[in-house]
């Protein structure tokens, strides 16, 4: 969906269960994506909550005000297509896991790191059998290929939906553990959202808060909690 606002051509959204899933329909016409395929999706959670997105616009249709949708094009349209690919891509945040990079000062945010990650870490070796190890510094270090490829074949197990939301999990927080323990329900998305934020708390704490910094946490942790949404309608 563009940016583009376009005027209401329908009076009632509704879905309806069809062949391969559910359909969302305007009018009794079904919806298609902006690739024009047909919308439709894995669950009547996720149809029932598109429909009312679209039965929620006024006089014209504002393509931002609809996440759920976006959500649902996106992986018709692009994920559904290079499903590998993109799983590839969010893999590949492990070897490079922000849970796995540490500061060596000041020493009260080495511990704040140590208290919030290490847990995880230990959660995901427990889980997956899977375990990353932290360094000190940024300098990239590789992990330990059978961990990456344990943790991996969760990612490839997702559906293009789940692959979705998954995708926002991982690139916004810059963690495949901490999206991994957010998607599984290890960590609620509030948590998962404050984990991925210690070390900029930390340095908010110190100097203070950045209008325009935070302006833009807060748009992003939305982004984070509505794909941990949209991943739990791919499921009921």
């Amino acid at each position: 969906m563009s940016g583009r606002s376009l005027p209401r051509f329908w009076k009632e959204a509704a879905m309806r269960e069809v062949e391969g899933g559910f359909a969302v329909l305007l009018d009794d016409r079904p919806v298609k994506t902006p690739a024009k395929a047909p919308l439709v999706v894995p669950t009547a959670s996720l149809a029932q909550a598109i429909a009312q997105e679209w039965d929620a616009q006024g006089d014209r249709v504002d393509p931002l005000s609809m996440p759920v949708t976006r959500g649902a094009n996106a992986a018709i349209d692009k994920v559904s297509v290079q499903h590998a690919e993109v799983a590839e891509m969010l893999i590949a945040y492990g070897d490079s896991d922000l849970l796995c990079y540490r500061a060596d000062s000041p020493m009260e945010l080495v511990a704040r790191q140590a208290e919030g990650w290490d847990p995880l870490l230990d959660w995901a070796a427990a889980r997956y059998e899977a375990r990353l190890h932290p360094r000190v510094g940024v300098m990239h270090a590789p992990q330990d290929a059978a961990a990456l490829e344990r943790l991996g074949a969760e990612v490839r197990a997702m559906t293009a939906f789940e692959l979705a939301a998954f995708h926002d999990l991982v690139s916004i927080s810059g963690s495949l553990v901490l999206a991994l323990a957010v998607a599984e329900g290890h960590l609620s998305a509030d948590q998962g959202w404050a984990l991925s934020r210690i070390d900029e708390t930390w340095q908010q704490d110190q100097w203070g808060e950045d209008d325009e910094a935070v302006e833009m946490a807060e748009k992003k942790r939305v982004e984070f909690l509505r794909a941990h949404v949209f991943l739990g309608l791919c499921r009921v």
